[in-house]
């Protein structure tokens, strides 16, 4: 983060950020799970391989003026452990959901014939949020706390390496490919969220949208991907702040 540029700068940023995440990340779903996409059933290396680039690009963009958290349970881990202003909390995390959502229909907007081919809910739902494979809030939480742990500890573990503090831009890339991987070795069971505004963002709007075959929202496990995260990037950015900090 660079206080050089305002509050509102720096929230425009989380906004756009978070935004791109979603097209970039969701958009892939959206190619691999809707009927009739060139990408239709591309698997999972290719979902892993967009979530990663949709951390990566809005970080080389943005990483040196918000400190493109994109993520409200960072933001408020940071926060807890005295690494970002309170004052600034509320601001990033309105800008980082409202990001998520406006990416959401943006990927809505443009795929909508294949949505409307697509009879499966569950394929509709992939796109917009996760869902445990085993249909187990435990299992879902357990890996959701296991990879964002990991993410934020990891993600400030780059960011203030020896080997990246001089080349900032070398820091933003590793985290598109610690988030590639996170998603292609922990992705199997829920996703994963990893970020609360991520899923629960662009559950809203598929809760909204009259869409075909779009079946329920799912709000009996919403609370896994929003409340693990939030615990874990309490205990991510603690580790790294106790051990390294």
């Amino acid at each position: 983060m660079d206080p050089d540029y305002s509050l509102a700068v720096r929230a425009a940023c989380e906004f756009i950020g978070t935004a791109i995440l979603i097209i970039i990340g969701n958009g892939t779903v959206a190619n691999v799970h809707l009927k009739g996409s060139k990408g239709y059933r591309g698997g999972w290396s290719l979902i892993a391989m967009g979530y990663g680039f949709g951390v990566m690009i809005p970080a080389l963009m943005f990483g040196g003026i918000s400190g493109n958290h994109v993520n409200p349970a960072f933001t408020i881990g940071l926060a807890t452990w005295g690494m970002f202003p309170w004052a600034d909390v509320a601001p990033y995390v309105v800008a980082q959901m409202l990001g998520a959502m406006a990416g959401q229909l943006a990927i809505v907007a443009t795929h909508k014939p294949y949505y409307d081919r697509t009879e499966s809910s569950a394929d509709v739902l992939a796109t917009f949020s996760t869902v445990n494979a085993a249909h187990s809030r435990v299992n879902g939480f357990a890996n959701e706390l296991l990879g964002s742990v990991i993410l934020f500890s990891c993600a400030l573990a780059i960011i203030n390496s020896p080997l990246t503090t001089t080349e900032p831009g070398l820091a933003h890339l590793a985290l598109g490919f610690l988030v590639w991987g996170l998603v292609a070795g922990l992705g199997g069971p829920t996703g994963p969220a990893l970020n609360p505004a991520r899923d629960l963002g662009p559950r809203i709007v598929h809760a909204l949208l009259p869409l075909k075959h779009k079946g329920p929202s799912d709000w009996g496990y919403s609370w896994v991907p929003v409340v693990a995260p939030l615990i874990a990037g309490l205990i991510g950015v603690g580790c790294w702040k106790l051990l390294l900090g």
